[in-house]
């Protein structure tokens, strides 16, 4: 009989799980998960909603934002500001007016000797940018010429111009003198004025062309001006103005030696302020008379040179100040009975730790003269090498050892008197000079303060024009700096100033040249060191981002993310609509 079929086994959960539902039943579920239709009222609420945000943002929080993050920025003329740095708009020239004064001879001879001197002195002359015009003096009698030698009246040049005495760089006295001994001439040491001597027959004629007295006087005018057209030409070639002028026949050692002078001297400051310091190892000397020694040795020269800048002085006495613990203590010479200091230990023997010499007093740099004075023990201390009792520090001050008189080993004195100061001062006056620059030639020295003049004239020149180069520069690079209006307008009058110093160099008006030269420089330092603009150097585009990112991100994601939403569904509506 047939066996009956194995019954079938039923299904699992698992199996049941794995039925495919009908489509019906799909259809409905998903519609149950979906939300309700919007209506079009709901629809534009919140896209309008989510304009107005957008449209606060772009309407009010940019401009808002714009306005109150914007760096004022001045209005600079930058294009004469890079050309006065590159030395396209002033090359400076230096004329100098010479006077001659001839009241022994004919105006027609005066005139024929000024102008053979004329051509003898271009041909000598190989330095364009400094020459010398030679003018006559306005005529005067005979009987007037001997109380004209000592002081000088207005001088008058061609046609009616009066010049001021102080823009006269020499004044040429033709004296009569015996023969075999001239032409010579004598250069007053404290008054722009050389007397040349000469006879009749020295006059050149009126169809000559040359003459000795002629070639003496022009030869004399090179070597006084010599060391001033060095200076000048070493400064223009120095100067980043693209000028590299120098005289043809200048050796290396003559460079050399400018370059030395430039090192050592102080920056040209309108005040310096002078300190007079008295330091003694022991309890004496307890007085120094250095008011009357100031009075009597210092201020002469320093109103000599207050054309150029102004000077205010101090004074101070220390008692039992000691060597600075790097210097090597004197060593005694056993032949003379001198202490010796050694050259190397001098750079160090200002004991700049203990000693008050402070270089913040006053407005301007601080020039510092020292005076030492040793122990009895100890005297005379000199200098090994040279065995001098003075040395000069670059860009600081000088030094004088002050040792007993005669250079015994007396008691010193508890008391120094003017006259025991007198070798110090006149020290002290020789290395003020130096440091400030003054020409070591020729040996008046009115002539050797108006080479000064002209020389800090065109230092300061050249120097403001490099700073308005520079803020040029820097406000180009950095497009975020603030530029004020002090600083536009210290740059116009800076400019203003340029222009006016350098007429004023072309047409020989030197002092009014440095007048206006220090005020440019004045104001281009003002311009370039404005305290929002140098705050704002070191203020780098990261650290903005690190100030907005915390604010405007939780700001800006929920709006971005609602407006990218948007764009979606009005993409979608658009597919399904085709």
């Amino acid at each position: 009989m047939p066996s009956n079929p194995p019954p079938s086994p039923a299904p699992s959960i698992q199996d049941a799980t794995n039925i495919p539902p009908k489509s019906g039943a799909v259809d409905a579920l998903n519609k149950a998960k979906q939300p309700p239709p919007e209506s079009n009222e709901t629809l534009w609420t919140r896209r309008l909603v989510i304009l107005s945000f957008w449209a606060v943002v772009i309407c009010l929080g940019i401009p808002i934002w714009w306005k109150t993050t914007t760096v004022y920025r001045a209005v600079l003329p930058l294009q004469a500001m890079m050309d006065w740095s590159d030395g396209k708009i002033c090359r400076p020239v230096f004329p100098l007016q010479i006077f001659i004064d001839a009241p022994f001879l004919l105006p027609a001879d005066a005139q024929n000797l000024i102008r053979t001197t004329q051509h003898a002195l271009d041909d000598l002359n190989d330095f364009s940018a400094h020459h010398l015009r030679l003018l006559l003096s306005e005529p005067r009698s005979t009987s007037n010429f001997s109380q004209d030698i000592v002081q000088t009246t207005s001088i008058k040049g061609l046609g009616d111009e009066t010049h001021d005495r102080e823009d006269i760089a020499l004044k040429i006295n033709l004296i009569p003198g015996q023969s075999g001994s001239v032409p010579r001439s004598e250069l007053q040491p404290y008054e722009s004025r050389l007397d040349v001597f000469y006879t009749p027959n020295q006059i050149p004629s009126s169809s000559s062309t040359s003459s000795p007295l002629a070639t003496f006087i022009a030869n004399k005018l090179q070597f006084i001006f010599a060391e001033e057209q060095a200076s000048l030409a070493y400064l223009l070639s120095q100067s980043n103005t693209g000028q590299q002028t120098q005289i043809k026949s200048m050796s290396q050692e003559t460079a050399a030696s400018l370059a030395r002078q430039s090192t050592r001297s102080f920056k040209y400051a309108p005040t310096y302020h002078l300190t007079f310091s008295l330091f003694t190892p022991t309890s004496i000397p307890t007085e120094w008379d250095i008011e009357a020694a100031l009075k009597e040795y210092m201020q002469p020269l320093l109103a000599s040179l207050s054309s150029i800048s102004e000077f205010t002085v101090d004074t101070q006495l220390q008692l039992y100040a000691t060597f600075s613990p790097s210097v090597q203590q004197p060593e005694e010479d056993p032949t003379t009975g001198t202490w010796l200091l050694r050259k190397d230990d001098l750079s160090g023997f200002v004991n700049a730790a203990e000693w008050p010499l402070s270089p913040s007093i006053g407005k301007g740099p601080t020039v510092n003269f020292v005076l030492y004075v040793p122990t009895a023990d100890q005297a005379p201390l000199v200098v090994k090498e040279n065995r001098g009792n003075s040395w000069l520090v670059p860009q600081w001050g000088g030094v004088v050892i002050l040792n007993p008189p005669y250079g015994e080993k007396t008691k010193t004195p508890s008391t120094l008197t003017k006259n025991d100061l007198q070798p110090a001062m006149l020290t002290f006056s020789n290395q003020l000079l130096s440091l400030l620059g003054l020409p070591q030639s020729p040996a008046s020295l009115p002539l050797r303060i108006s080479t000064l003049t002209r020389v800090r004239a065109a230092s300061l020149l050249f120097s403001a024009s490099s700073t308005l180069g520079a803020l040029a520069r820097l406000t180009q690079a950095l497009e975020s700096i603030a530029i004020p209006d002090t600083v536009a307008h210290s740059v116009d009058q800076t400019i203003s100033r340029l222009h006016t110093a350098c007429t004023d160099l072309r047409e020989g008006r030197f002092h009014s040249a440095l007048a206006n030269a220090r005020i440019a420089e004045l104001e281009a330092e003002k311009a370039f060191f404005e305290r929002s603009m140098v705050g704002q150097v070191y203020f780098p585009e990261e650290h903005k981002v690190a100030v907005y990112l915390p604010l405007l991100g939780p700001v800006s994601v929920p709006l971005i993310m609602a407006a990218l939403k948007e764009v979606r569904k009005l993409r979608a509506r658009a597919q399904a609509g085709a």
